[in-house]
C-alpha cells in the first residue's frame, strides 16, 4: 500500500484496505455456492490477466478454473485458484502453440548444424561428454524418466502437484525449451482429466525438481508410476484409461530434460505455502485482538500515528485492521483496567503486545515479496539448455544455469523465519495469559473452577511451548546447506525442496500455536465477563468469541483438554472463523487495493 492512499483513506475516517482480503474471501467461498455453480474464467492474455469472474454454469457440476496459457502472465492469484479448484480448465494460448512449433524447428536446425548439446545429443550430469547416437537419442528420453525417478518419503498434497504440471506447461509455453506443443499438452491433458502424478518429496536438491517430475513424466507416458484419479492410486498405464485419455505417449528427442530442468514442484509447493500463510496470518490478527481485549492492553500500541512514523506499509495496515477489530473496547481503558484492579497507569505493555504489528506486518512485507517472486518464477524459462536465435542468423541451444532455485529456496527460507517469530510471539502471549501478574489480574492457569483444585489450561499452553523449538530448528536454512554431487558436475545445490518440506512443517506447528492463543485469549475473556459488566468488548473481539463458543464451551472445573484443543485446531484449518475475522473488519477493509 502507498502513502498516498493510506493518507487518503486515513482522511476518509476508515482504515486502509487490506491487500487481497476480498479475493481470498471468494476463493474460499467459491465451495460454497452450491447448488447455483460457478464456473472461474481466469483468462491469460498477453496484456496481463483481467479480475477473476464468477458466472453461473449448468446446476449439478462441480466448480470449474479455465485458464489459458500464454507463458507470459500467470498469476499468483490463478496459481490459488488452481490449488483450490475441484476441477480445472488448463490449456495453451493458440500464439503459445504456434511459437513452441516454431521453437521446435529452430531446436532442430540447431541440432542439425553440428552443435553438440546437453540431453539432446550428449548424455546428463558428470555423463556429459558422451555423445548418442541418433538412433540412442530418443531411446535415451525414457532412460532419463527411469533413472531419475527416484524419489522416496511421502508425496505432495494432489493439489501441489497439479499446479507444478500447470506452471511446467507454461515454462514450456515460453518456447524457449525447443518442445513441441504436444509434450505441454499432454500435461494438461493430464490436470484437466483429473489425474494427478504421485510425486515423492524427498530427493531434489534444488537445481532442478529431477525426482518427483520425472515420476510426472513417467505417468505422462502411460508407464507403471503411480497417479491419482477420483481418490484411487494406481499404476498411470491402467488409471490414464478410466480417464479417457490416451494410454501411452512417446517423447521425441532432447524432450525428457525440458520435464526435469526446472523447479515447477518447488514453485507450486512455495505458491501453496504462501497462500496458507495469508490465512493464517489474516486469523493471527483475530487472535491478537482477542488477547488485547482479555488483557485489557493499552492502546497506544495501535496508534497510527507511530506506525506511520515507521513507513512500513504491512505494519501500517496491520495496525489499522487491530484498530477496527478492538473498535468500542470499553476493555482496553483506564475504566476497564481499573476492573481487576490497576490502580495506576500501565504506561506500557510488553514488546509482545506493542511489537505485535511490527512483527505481522514484517510477515506481509514478505508475503508481498513472495508474490513477485513466485509471479515472475512461473512466468520464465526455466530449464537447460534453452533456444536461441544465434547473433548473425540461425539458431543455437545456450547451456547455462537457468534451473537454478536459489531464489526461491532463499526466499522460502525467509518466509519460514517468519513463520518462526511469529510461533515465538503466540506462544509468549499465551504463556502471559497463564500468570495473574503478566495477564494483570486474569485467574492462574485460566482455570474455572477453583485455583489449585483445577489445573485449568497449563498443560494447553505447554504444547506451544513444546512446538516453539522445533519451528526454530526446522527455521534454519537449508539454502546455506549447499552440498556436492555427481563427481563434482553439481558441486552447488540450492536444497530448495528441503526448504520448502521445513516451511510446510511449520505452517502445521503454526496452526496449532495459534489454536492454543485463540483457545486461551478466549477463556481469559470468558474468565473475566462478569467483572467486566456494561463495558463492550471491541466489535471484531466479540464476534470472533462468539464463534470460538459455537463450538467449544468455556471451561469451568478440569475437563479433558485434548478435545478441545483438537476442535480449536480444526476451527483454525477451516473456514468459518476465517470467515468470522474477515466480516469482523468493515467492508474497506475487505475490498482488494
Amino acid at each position: 500500500m502507498d502513502e498516498k492512499r493510506i493518507g487518503a483513506a486515513r482522511r476518509a475516517g476508515r482504515p486502509p484496505r487490506r491487500r487481497r482480503g476480498r479475493r481470498t474471501v471468494m476463493r474460499r467461498r467459491a465451495r460454497l455456492v452450491l447448488p447455483l455453480v460457478a464456473t472461474l474464467v481466469l483468462s491469460l492474455g498477453t496484456c496481463g490477466a483481467a479480475p477473476p469472474a464468477w458466472t453461473t454454469a449448468a446446476a449439478g457440476g462441480p466448480a470449474t478454473v479455465s485458464v489459458v496459457l500464454d507463458g507470459n502472465s500467470l498469476t499468483l492469484q490463478q496459481m490459488f485458484a488452481v490449488l483450490d479448484a475441484p476441477s480445472v480448465s488448463v490449456h495453451l494460448a493458440p500464439q503459445a502453440r504456434e511459437r513452441m512449433r516454431q521453437n521446435r524447428r529452430e531446436a532442430l536446425d540447431a541440432l542439425r548444424s553440428g552443435q553438440r548439446v546437453y540431453g539432446w545429443n550428449q548424455a546428463l550430469g558428470p555423463l556429459k561428454d558422451r555423445a548418442l547416437t541418433p538412433d540412442e537419442q530418443l531411446r535415451f528420453q525414457r532412460n532419463i524418466l527411469l533413472s531419475n525417478a527416484a524419489g522416496v518419503g511421502p508425496t505432495f498434497p494432489p493439489e501441489v502437484a497439479r499446479l507444478a504440471l500447470v506452471v511446467r506447461a507454461n515454462q514450456m509455453a515460453r518456447a524457449r525449451m525447443g518442445v513441441r506443443p504436444q509434450l505441454a499438452e499432454r500435461m494438461l491433458d493430464l490436470v484437466n482429466a483429473g489425474v494427478t502424478p504421485e510425486m515423492p518429496q524427498i530427493g531434489s536438491l534444488g537445481i532442478g525438481d529431477l525426482q518427483p517430475m520425472a515420476e510426472a513424466g513417467l505417468v505422462a507416458l502411460g508407464e507403471a508410476a503411480p497417479a491419482r484419479f477420483r481418490g484411487e492410486v494406481a499404476p498411470a498405464s491402467r488409471l490414464l484409461l478410466l480417464a479417457g485419455l490416451a494410454p501411452s505417449f512417446t517423447l521425441e528427442q532432447g524432450e525428457a530434460l525440458p520435464l526435469l530442468s526446472g523447479s515447477p514442484v518447488v514453485t507450486a509447493s512455495f505458491a501453496y505455502a504462501v497462500e496458507r500463510t495469508e490465512r493464517l496470518a489474516d486469523l493471527s490478527e483475530g487472535g491478537l485482538a482477542l488477547f488485547m481485549d482479555a488483557t485489557r492492553a493499552e492502546m497506544g500500541a495501535l496508534d497510527a500515528r507511530t506506525h506511520d512514523e515507521r513507513r512500513i506499509p504491512g505494519e501500517i495496515d496491520v495496525a489499522a485492521r487491530l484498530r477496527a477489530l478492538v473498535a468500542g473496547s470499553g476493555w482496553m481503558t483506564d475504566a476497564g483496567r481499573r476492573r481487576l484492579g490497576e490502580t495506576h497507569d500501565r504506561v506500557q505493555d510488553a514488546v509482545s503486545v506493542r511489537a505485535a504489528p511490527h512483527i505481522l506486518g514484517a510477515l506481509r512485507e514478505t508475503l508481498d515479496d513472495e508474490r513477485r517472486v513466485l509471479e515472475r518464477e512461473a512466468n520464465s524459462s526455466t530449464s537447460n539448455p534453452l533456444v536461441f536465435p544465434r547473433p548473425g542468423g540461425g539458431d543455437e541451444f545456450v547451456m547455462g544455469g537457468n534451473y537454478d532455485a536459489d531464489l526461491l529456496a532463499h526466499e522460502i527460507d525467509r518466509l519460514n523465519g517468519n513463520i518462526a517469530d511469529m510461533g515465538v510471539l503466540f506462544e509468549q502471549l499465551s504463556a502471559r495469559l497463564m500468570s495473574p501478574a503478566w495477564s494483570y489480574g486474569l485467574p492462574a492457569n485460566l482455570a474455572g473452577g477453583r485455583v489449585g483444585l483445577n489445573s485449568g489450561m497449563v498443560q494447553v499452553q505447554t504444547v506451544a511451548t513444546a512446538l516453539v523449538p522445533e519451528m526454530q530448528v526446522r527455521a534454519y536454512p537449508p539454502s546455506v546447506l549447499s552440498r556436492p554431487a555427481k563427481a563434482g558436475q553439481e558441486d552447488h545445490n540450492t536444497m530448495a525442496m528441503a526448504s520448502a518440506r521445513d516451511l510446510h512443517e511449520n505452517l502445521d506447528r503454526m496452526d496449532t500455536v495459534l489454536a492454543v492463543q485463540m483457545l486461551m485469549s478466549a477463556q481469559g475473556i470468558d474468565l473475566i465477563r462478569a467483572r467486566m459488566h456494561g463495558l463492550p468488548l471491541g466489535s471484531g473481539t466479540s464476534v470472533i468469541r462468539q464463534e470460538i463458543r459455537r463450538h467449544i464451551p468455556p471451561l469451568g472445573d478440569d475437563r479433558w483438554m485434548s478435545p478441545d484443543l483438537n476442535e480449536m485446531i480444526r476451527l483454525v484449518k477451516g473456514q468459518a472463523l476465517l470467515d468470522t475475522v474477515h466480516g469482523a473488519e468493515p467492508a474497506a477493509l475487505r475490498q482488494a487495493a
